[in-house]
């Protein structure tokens, strides 16, 4: 937990920084604040504006310029994941709907990848669209960062979701499920894949993560208590501990008063 907490500070510090000077302890309250206001949204997107409310700053352009920065690297790694886990699903448990998904998730990961390191060229396609030249002002935003900050934080999203992996390994673990192998790696790849695309608020996710769990897991396990269990520990060590934290610094600040 540590492992993860820390990747995700450091992350955002490197991308905030770019915006204002960013303290450690600045870095680590915004992050707690983030996962508290995350909890009351879909699919945790307030995470980000949580951070950049909590810090409170002027330049609050060039903090969401790099919050979506962030959030895209978190995505692709995240695909990343899942197309490696579709693999391993399709070469053990093939099927029509399988193939298609992975195509799917393959067309949309070179998609991404393509948006993310060809970001200045894309644009000049995007403003041509009347709707689209609000985003002018990011994309001349995001141009400031260099390939290789741009590689840096996306190899840090890929670092977080290897230690997402190996935390439900080893809870599984604790519950007497021996899933320490590559199988199981790939099936928790696809796991975090699988809940990151169904929408979901953080307190109805919960039950989507253990139905997708069971879904996943139950190829290679029948402990269906275990499987519950493990993924109810993992969804309270990374988010709603943080989250408590994150309630009560945002309650020091008067944030909801």
């Amino acid at each position: 937990m540590p492992l993860n907490m820390a990747i995700e500070v450091f992350r955002w510090k490197l991308l905030a920084s770019t915006a204002r000077p960013l303290s450690n302890s600045e870095a680590w309250r915004s992050y707690f604040a983030g996962i508290a206001l995350s909890l009351i949204t879909p699919n945790r997107i307030g995470e980000y504006p949580g951070r950049i409310l909590y810090l409170k700053q002027k330049n609050t352009i060039r903090l969401i310029s790099v919050s979506i920065l962030g959030a895209f690297a978190q995505l692709i790694a995240l695909f990343l994941y899942g197309v490696a886990g579709l693999i391993y699903y399709n070469s053990f448990f093939p099927g029509h709907w399988q193939m298609l998904v992975l195509a799917i998730c393959c067309a949309a990961l070179l998609l991404m990848m393509l948006l993310f390191f060809r970001f200045e060229q894309w644009i000049a396609y995007f403003e041509q669209v009347k709707w689209f030249r609000r985003i002018r002002t990011y994309g001349q935003l995001i141009r400031r960062f260099s390939f290789r900050e741009q590689t840096a934080v996306l190899g840090m999203s890929v670092l977080r979701i290897a230690v997402y992996s190996l935390q439900l390994l080893l809870l599984l673990q604790w519950m007497e499920i021996s899933l320490l192998s590559i199988s199981g790696f790939f099936m928790a790849a696809l796991y975090f894949w699988s809940v990151s695309v169904i929408p979901s608020i953080a307190f109805a996710e919960l039950g989507v993560r253990g139905h997708v769990s069971i879904f996943l897991f139950h190829h290679l396990t029948q402990n269906t208590v275990g499987i519950l269990a493990a993924t109810f520990g993992l969804w309270c060590i990374n988010l709603l501990v943080p989250a408590l934290v994150g309630c009560i610094l945002l309650w020091r600040v008067k944030f909801f008063r």
